[in-house]
């Protein structure tokens, strides 16, 4: 089946499930993240809403993607002060006397309208696509709770980055994140929702995607800021985001949760994790007037093992929100790039990686399917007993790389 003829056969089942607007008593499809959102939050949580939506009924990623963006574009032409919530002056802090609070359901739900209204359109004429020169990538994740109590892991896997937003600079665009929450998962759930919204939004995401990570992880923080106080939260989250454009790799980072790239079957480092024994770190939290102890491990002022998140206010500035950024260019011998949380970098050494891979692919014969999953066993039988996640995106087919093995002798 080609690419249009799968579009119209989804169409054709999703117009079916959605043959009538959802009435004001309707229940939605899927629980939205929140019961209430800010204006600056919509866009973030209807998006996340519309592709959990859209992929669990196996839509088409391109077509999910483009679809998620007209229906969000026409939610946000409405007049949606009908679903402003009632303001309660006792909760609102004076520093809040300006946000203006929705209630999510009803907004989802016109929302989800606002989409069967897309489908029914493009059923009867589906729109030519954004083209993309660059074939589909490859992606392998998994994730587990392991011994846990909870999963406060996100990740986020965008290949279709610049149909999610109307991008259309020229510039093709891929967007992969980790997030490994602490204290709770509302942080990481945050992050995984509106980081690439507002990244997106940068207006020096073309020039500059370095200052525009950095400026997104900070906006980020403070829209989170806001949200946590008002819902009494005190999760915080770690971070690692990697951006393809056109031939630029660039990652941004807050904590110790890391990606890596490997080229000719070697790894290149791409990042330093913010630790808080890290020499820079430490002197930077001594000359704002904080510490770091050891308390089985090194942690700010006695408290998180971290010394940068999105989060953990209540140790604000000690821990920051101040993103790092590096930037590789690609030169089309890369393997590919692997983003991880600290339940498998604990473990396993970037070095160690490449053999791990390889392993797995031979004993599936060059398919990277489960490589991501094989990998996370690999770190769960080292001893890791924390979540874990990791995130694969091949740069290169994955029987390539197996077959470049063998070719090399190193079987």
């Amino acid at each position: 089946m080609n690419e249009q003829d799968g579009a119209q056969s989804f169409l054709e089942s999703f117009v079916e499930e959605f043959a009538n607007p959802l009435g004001q008593d309707d229940p939605l499809p899927l629980n939205p993240l929140s019961r209430t959102v800010t204006l600056e939050e919509v866009k973030g949580e209807s998006l996340d809403l519309g592709l959990r939506l859209l992929s669990s009924r196996k839509a088409p990623g391109w077509l999910s993607a483009s679809m998620c963006h007209a229906a969000v574009t026409e939610l946000l032409k409405d007049d949606l002060s009908p679903f402003h919530c009632p303001k309660d002056p006792e909760q609102q802090q004076e520093t809040e006397a300006e946000v203006v609070l929705l209630q999510s359901e009803p907004v989802q739900r016109l929302f989800i309208n606002k989409l069967q209204e897309v489908g029914v359109a493009w059923q009867k004429q589906l729109p030519n696509r954004t083209p993309r020169s660059s074939r589909s990538r490859l992606c392998s994740v998994h994730a587990i709770r392991n011994t846990r109590r909870k999963m406060e892991d996100r990740h986020v896997l965008l290949p279709e980055f610049n149909q999610l937003f109307g991008l259309q600079d020229g510039v093709e665009r891929e967007y992969y994140a980790v997030f490994d929450g602490h204290g709770g998962v509302d942080a990481a759930t945050y992050s995984s929702t509106h980081l690439h919204v507002i990244l997106s939004q940068q207006a020096v995401l073309k020039s500059d995607p370095s200052t525009a990570f950095k400026k997104s992880f900070i906006q980020t923080d403070d829209m989170f800021r806001i949200k946590a106080r008002r819902e009494r939260m005190r999760s915080g989250s770690t971070g690692v985001a990697v951006l393809l454009a056109a031939d630029w790799l660039t990652v941004s980072w807050l904590g110790d949760s890391q990606a890596m790239l490997v080229r000719k079957g070697e790894p290149v480092i791409l990042m330093d994790p913010h630790k808080p024994e890290r020499e820079d770190e430490k002197k930077r939290i001594e000359d704002l007037g904080g510490c770091i102890a050891f308390m089985g491990c090194w942690r700010v002022n006695g408290t998180y093992a971290v010394s940068r998140a999105i989060g953990d206010f209540d140790q604000k500035p000690y821990v920051s929100n101040a993103a790092d950024c590096s930037s590789v260019q690609l030169n089309g011998d890369e393997d590919y790039v692997l983003l991880a949380c600290d339940g498998f970098f604990d473990v396993l050494r970037p070095a160690d990686v490449p053999a791990l891979v390889l392993e797995a692919l031979r004993e599936t014969g060059g398919s990277g399917e489960d490589v991501a999953q094989s990998l996370v066993a690999q770190a769960k039988a080292a001893g890791s007993s924390d979540n874990i996640t990791v995130l694969l995106v091949f740069l290169r087919e994955p029987r390539d790389l197996l077959l470049s093995e063998i070719t090399a002798g190193q079987v």
